[in-house]
């Protein structure tokens, strides 16, 4: 049983248990967003919002590909949500971050140790260096 306790509290299975729970909630905050105003938009421009009723029976088999349809736009909206929302603006937050940080160290060229950019000398070859 102490096994089972010590894995419970290490850091990785709670740092999980609370993406889980923050992850669920997301989801329904961005479903709410692609049900309640994107759809309706949609529909206010395109007519049918909802493709449910859409099927084709063949011999006594009903094929509802209107399902289908309406899984599969729900799909691309919530995909395109959180791109745009989520992705774009983080991957251009981090983009900015990175250009901020200038690099303070380079190769030195004669035994490719990593040392200080304003540096004269090499502490590892001891190799005179023109400072960058």
């Amino acid at each position: 049983m102490s096994g089972f306790k010590k894995f419970l509290m290490q850091g990785n299975v709670i740092d999980l248990a609370v993406a889980v729970v923050i992850g669920a909630a997301f989801t329904a905050i961005v479903n709410s967003f692609v049900a309640d105003l994107l759809t309706p938009l949609i529909s206010a421009f395109g007519g049918m919002p909802d493709f449910s009723s859409l099927k084709v029976t063949i011999g006594q088999s009903n094929f509802n590909y209107g399902n289908f349809i309406n899984a599969l736009i729900s799909f691309l909206l919530v995909a395109g949500v959180v791109y745009f929302l989520i992705v774009r603006p983080y991957t251009s937050y981090k983009d900015r971050l990175a250009a901020g940080e200038e690099a303070t160290h380079h190769e030195c060229p004669q035994c490719l140790t990593e040392i200080p950019k304003a540096a004269t000398r090499c502490p590892a070859c001891t190799s005179e260096l023109t400072p960058a």
